[in-house]
């Protein structure tokens, strides 16, 4: 008995069916059986019985799952309590605001996961750092940049207004329209300056910083707010998003580095976990 067997035989157990535990294991099914067969023949007892779709543990089998999954973990502490601590990668990442919780713990914890022994301190974009996620139009030069995502801003409406029921929003509908302004948010500085050509004067209700309490306004019927349409989704129980008319309102979102950087093992693997985004 070893380690490889009841490694595989904890596959099976897990997985259901000898085929689903050899592409699990990365292995020849064959291989799986093989090593099936020897245990049963060394304990001297059937440990699964062979169904048209699968297997299920015999009496024997569920005794020994619980005995192998600690003899294994056992194993895996003994190893783990060799290896060499990973040396600490410090990195300092600047992140501009409202870039979605979401897809950005998606990319961070993909950047971790590539470099042991990180050690991830994300900052203001204009403060001392590795890399910076930036609107495009930041762009300083000297800098490269892997594109990232590319965001459109739609104008989110409490449920039940009479708005909801248009296609999209003319400037002749601002007039008297409460509004959340929000800042910074490069799509608000377009919409004044479009309101400003069209002689409307915005009734700005709330001044704020954050996307999450402009939702939260949104949702108390308080007024309305510019949204990334990615935050606009989910949240269709308090509200409905609408384009406005005659506008795109958009921003493209890169991974900004200096160019002088862009063979740092750090940088380069950051740039890697971008492009799969």
């Amino acid at each position: 008995m070893d380690m490889r067997q009841l490694s595989y035989f904890v596959a099976v157990y897990e997985q259901g069916s000898i085929s689903a535990a050899a592409r699990h294991c990365a292995v020849a099914q064959p291989s799986v059986s093989s090593a099936l067969q020897q245990l049963e023949s060394q304990l001297g007892c059937p440990l699964f019985l062979r169904l048209p779709k699968g297997v299920r543990a015999t009496e024997e089998g569920e005794r020994l799952y619980s005995q192998a999954c600690q003899i294994l973990s056992q194993l895996q502490a003994i190893k783990a309590s060799f290896k060499k601590p990973a040396k600490r990668l410090q990195f300092r990442l600047g992140l501009v605001r409202a870039l979605g919780v979401e897809r950005m713990c998606q990319l961070l914890n993909d950047f971790n996961a590539e470099l042991p022994g990180l050690e991830l301190h994300l900052v203001e974009p204009d403060e001392a750092c590795d890399a910076r996620i930036i609107n495009i139009r930041q762009l300083k030069a000297g800098e490269l940049y892997q594109p990232l995502w590319n965001d459109h801003y739609l104008l989110a409406i409490p449920n039940q207004h009479p708005l909801c029921a248009k296609a999209e929003i003319a400037f002749s509908d601002f007039k008297r329209l409460p509004l959340i302004k929000r800042t910074p948010c490069e799509a608000w500085e377009q919409v004044q300056l479009a309101l400003n050509r069209h002689n409307v004067k915005p009734d700005i209700r709330a001044n704020i910083h954050t996307i999450e309490y402009a939702i939260g306004l949104v949702g108390a019927g308080i007024g309305c707010a510019l949204l990334p349409a990615f935050e606009s989704q989910r949240n269709k129980a308090t509200m409905q998003c609408r384009p406005i008319e005659g506008l795109a309102l958009e921003r493209q979102l890169v991974l900004a580095f200096d160019k002088n950087l862009q063979h740092q093992s750090a940088v380069k693997t950051l740039c890697d976990v971008a492009k799969k985004q």
